[in-house]
């Protein structure tokens, strides 16, 4: 696997523990509007929700070392989750920095000291989740003497996991202290260009969609890689007395992402249902107001993003330019709310009342000029340049996306696996949020238009031999039923 492979594969399994943050921004969310003053010290079930949802929100770094394991092992077994639990509690016990001044490998002083109370971070947990992740797939089969027969196969990956892990604890020691410092300085940059640092953020978070690296990079920004953990401040209760929440700062770097993601987008998708060929607009119609309500209300803009990147990569450029533009403009005016997923109409309700909410309203101001700004540019764009956006393609393509039928996700997922060439052209059936991960044999055999024709949003090639299918919410769906399809059966 190359390397962007490989960080895609990260990048999925990021999203594994990712998915625990609605759960946490539904409670905390509705406990701080039931108590907007008091944070819980007014009201015990304000104070009982409060505190439920800071137990996920506390501990995202066991979180992200459990669903990274989880997520990365061949099978999805709950022994690697267990091994990237040990790999993480050996390597965070033995690098703190009571256990570092114990050992007497490492001189501590200020900064060390600083980065080793920090040990326990998502970093940390990723690379616990990696390293698990690679010993169970590579061990998990083993067989060992009979007289150890029971340490065989998945018993002994948490083993070597935590052999494994005291001697990256051992390298830690010594190299923690710059990475951490690294860390640091590439968040004090960014931070240090105000503004600007989040209009750059917004951008590159959206370039990075299409090869789905977004999520490592809103990791350094969101959680506490760097010492920004954007998101884990914002949901932190007491967050102004304990000193990690600046009213009108602290959540820069989510807010900006609501009048795109609630409004930008939609207008984006009416300007392209109005730029479509008259004997496609029904058809471009059930398809962007699918995608344009999801992109509201949930903040998941992948099926209507990837239904124009690849069509018209002009428009996904100026999509990501309109979001930095986005981000700058809320953090310049320090207009702030935060989210748990994404930044759509139910996390908006949510994160109202949280106390550094700052002029949140304001957002849907703004939202409301870049709906204007994204519709009348992305129309300009399409008419003045001819784009080929949903409903402007060439006959062919469009009238075989218009053959899709509406029908049960078996059925479905038995013709996504023939136009994939079957089991025997797939070396891994995985799935994220919204799209199919896959490693195929043969990339020839794989045609773009009739996927599209199944209903497919987008297909992105990665290399000789990653692929992935943007499909959407159903994408989780049909790569379950792709798996339990025999393989004799395709």
């Amino acid at each position: 696997m190359n390397i962007l492979g490989y960080f895609q594969k990260v990048g999925k399994a990021l999203m594994v523990p990712v998915a625990t943050l609605p759960a946490a921004a539904i409670l905390m969310g509705i406990g701080y509007w039931i108590d907007p003053t008091g944070w819980g010290g007014n009201n015990a079930f304000a104070a009982f929700l409060i505190k439920a949802g800071a137990a996920i929100i506390d501990n995202m770094s066991v979180l992200f070392a459990i669903g990274v394991a989880y997520g990365m092992s061949k099978d999805k077994d709950g022994a690697a989750a267990l091994a990237g639990f040990v790999g993480y509690m050996v390597i965070t016990t033995l690098c703190s920095a009571g256990s570092v001044e114990a050992i007497g490998l490492v001189t501590l002083d200020a900064s060390s000291t600083l980065a080793f109370n920090k040990i326990g971070n998502q970093f940390i947990g990723i690379l616990s989740g990696i390293g698990a992740a690679e010993i169970y797939n590579r061990y998990y089969q083993v067989e060992l003497h009979k007289a150890l027969a029971f340490f065989s196969g998945k018993r002994l990956v948490p083993i070597l996991t935590s052999f494994a892990a005291i001697g990256v604890s051992f390298v830690l020691m010594f190299a923690w202290p710059i990475i951490f410092g690294g860390l640091i300085s590439f968040g004090e940059s960014i931070v240090g260009l105000g503004e600007v640092g989040s209009g750059l953020y917004g951008f590159f978070n959206r370039l990075l969609i299409p090869v789905g690296l977004h999520h490592a990079l809103n990791s350094v920004f969101w959680f506490d890689m760097a010492g920004i953990n954007d998101l884990g401040n914002w949901w932190t209760p007491n967050a102004v007395e304990a000193g990690v929440g600046v009213v009108g700062e602290t959540g820069r770097y989510m807010a900006g992402f609501f009048p795109i993601m609630m409004f930008g987008l939609p207008g984006a998708a009416l300007a392209i249902y109005h730029t479509a060929k008259p004997e496609h607009k029904t058809r471009v119609a059930s398809i962007m107001i699918a995608a344009g309500f999801a992109s509201f209300f949930t903040g998941v803009t992948e099926p209507l993003e990837f239904s124009f990147m690849f069509l018209a990569p002009m428009l996904y450029v100026l999509h990501a330019l309109l979001t930095g533009l986005s981000l700058f403009i809320a953090d310049m005016m320090n207009w702030t709310a935060g989210f748990g997923f994404s930044a759509g109409l139910v996390d908006m309700v949510l994160s109202a009342q949280n106390p550094l909410a700052n002029k949140w309203y304001m957002l849907i101001v703004q939202g409301f000029a870049f709906f204007g700004i994204y519709y009348f540019m992305f129309r300009w764009a399409i008419v003045k340049f001819g784009l080929k956006t949903p409903g402007r393609e060439d006959d062919d393509i469009s009238e075989m996306s218009s053959s899709a039928v509406s029908e049960d996700s078996a059925e479905l997922a038995k013709k996504y696996l023939q136009v994939l060439g079957g089991h025997a052209n797939l070396q891994n059936i995985d799935a994220c949020i919204t799209r199919l991960r896959l490693t195929v044999n043969d990339m020839e055999m794989i045609n773009e238009n009739e996927l599209k024709a199944l209903g497919a949003m987008g297909v992105v090639k990665l290399g000789s031999n990653n692929l992935q299918v943007i499909l959407g919410p159903l994408a989780e769906i049909i790569a379950g039923e792709m798996k339990n399809i025999p393989a004799t059966s395709n």
